[in-house]
């Protein structure tokens, strides 16, 4: 394969700037980096030949470009979706080398952002690279979605699609940021995303914290908000706020099918995480069902009065908790945002403040569409392993913005494998599967450019 022959031949070089674009500390909750991340970015579409466009819009902290290569007049245009920002580090004590030194060891490259999401971008730009190299013109076009602020909820990107989506709204197809190994050795694949509604909710109940002893006249905050927050979910699992089941839309036919299809060991995912059993102990593919298709409804954080070595007798004037929603279709942000008000004040509890943190819409997965078959069929040519497509993901990201709102299917696969701790201290991917990740995105430009047709697997 000629594609495999010239990252064979450019294996060094491929690994360098893979190493120097993980050296850009492009951490956007911090704000570091960013412009320095966004210029090699853009430097390495530009060497591919891509007009390169600035998305600016007033307050991005990591603003978004947009890369533009391939033929106007191919048949096909894919649509490419990677952000440049990473992580956190913290904790720097657990890192075994430096997170923005990138370091080589026992087969794997470690750094922070290296499998979220920078090996991803690079080993796609090489593939268009080593195809320009061996193959010539593109058969496909390409646009090329990257922004900086993904790991923070991706705060202006909706402005960006708001102004500049018209430039890739009508695309056959989105490569969204990324997929990983399992331990078998399969690529997972995704073809839509959960959605989120974030909140904070306080109560006040005095002007400071009290003696504990008058707990016997004065409202107690901890307590208002346990008992506010008891209203939301009962003890078997179900969400009480009225009307927000009604609103789930139930998951089609060929979702099903792909659901069942995943090998999937439930035993072994509690055993590795000490959990005695899944919450109203669901079991197999029922697991799947509901972890993919139910929403949620989750306590995240709270914090009121003590909780310093010892004891302190204080009565706390004031308790903050943090709730999020998983969404799943048909539910919005908006929607969840105006249900959580309406149900506190319908049982009595319309003191507590609520205070809206983030919102994304969920993405629903395209399964049968040209663009998922393609990964599919090249992730498989390849690697030679039939890969498992989740049809939809647990986890939320701005693919509703990016393209489900125009009616673009996605699919997501990458470089990162299952132990490549992203989000935490020792972040890597396996130099074989970078490799590998960079022949797959070469076929699967071949395989979109020439498949035909939207027919079930």
């Amino acid at each position: 394969m000629e594609i495999r022959g010239y990252v064979e031949e450019h294996r060094e070089r491929f690994l360098s700037e893979l190493v120097e674009y993980c050296r850009i500390p492009s951490v956007a909750a911090a704000g570091t980096g960013l412009e320095e991340a966004r210029g090699f970015a853009t430097e390495q579409l530009e060497r591919l030949g891509a007009t390169v466009t600035p998305l600016d819009v007033p307050g991005a902290r990591g603003p978004a470009i947009l890369g533009a290569l391939g033929p106007a007049s191919a048949p096909r245009t894919l649509l490419i979706y990677n952000h440049y920002d990473v992580q956190p580090p913290e904790p720097l004590d657990e890192w075994d080398s430096p997170p923005f030194e990138p370091t080589e060891r026992g087969g794997a490259l470690f750094g922070r952002g290296v499998a979220d999401n920078k090996a991803n971008f690079l080993s796609r730009a090489q593939a268009v690279e080593a195809w320009l190299a061996t193959r010539g013109d593109l058969p496909v076009r390409i646009l090329w979605l990257l922004e900086g602020e993904e790991e923070i909820g991706s705060p202006s990107l909706p402005d960006v699609c708001r102004q500049h989506g018209h430039l890739w709204s009508g695309a056959d197809g989105c490569l969204w940021e990324a997929g990983y190994k399992d331990q078998a050795g399969r690529m997972v694949l995704y073809s839509g995303l959960k959605g989120l509604a974030a909140f904070e909710l306080t109560a006040r109940c005095a002007s400071s914290d009290m003696h504990s002893s008058w707990a016997t006249l004065v409202p107690n905050a901890a307590w208002r908000l346990v008992w506010a927050l008891a209203t939301l979910k009962d003890r078997d699992e179900n969400i009480l706020i009225d009307g927000l089941m009604d609103a789930v839309a139930p998951p089609t036919p060929a979702e099903r099918r792909f659901v069942e299809q995943i090998p999937y060991d439930d035993e072994a995912f509690r055993v590795a995480h000490g959990v005695p059993e899944f919450v109203t102990g669901v079991t197999g593919s029922d697991a799947l069902m509901r972890h993919l298709y139910q929403p949620t409804c989750t306590i995240t954080g709270l914090s009121s009065g003590y909780s310093g070595p010892d004891m302190k007798t204080v009565l706390p004037s004031v308790a903050v908790a943090k709730v999020g929603f998983r969404l799943v279709p048909d539910l919005t942000p908006e929607l969840v945002d105006e249900m959580l008000r309406r149900h506190l004040l319908e049982t009595g509890f319309e003191d507590i403040e609520v205070t809206t943190l983030a919102g994304e819409r969920p993405a629903p997965g395209q399964v049968e569409s040209a663009v998922v078959r393609s990964a599919l069929a090249a992730v498989e040519d390849v690697s030679g392993v039939a890969p498992v497509l989740w049809p939809h993901m647990a986890g939320t990201g701005p693919m509703y913005e990016v393209c489900a709102q125009y009616g673009i299917p996605a699919v997501g696969f990458g470089t990162g494998y299952f132990g490549s701790l992203v989000h935490a201290p020792n972040e890597n991917v396996r130099l074989a599967d970078y490799f590998e990740g960079i022949e797959v995105a070469s076929e699967f430009i071949d395989r979109f450019a020439s498949i035909t047709g939207y027919r079930p697997m």
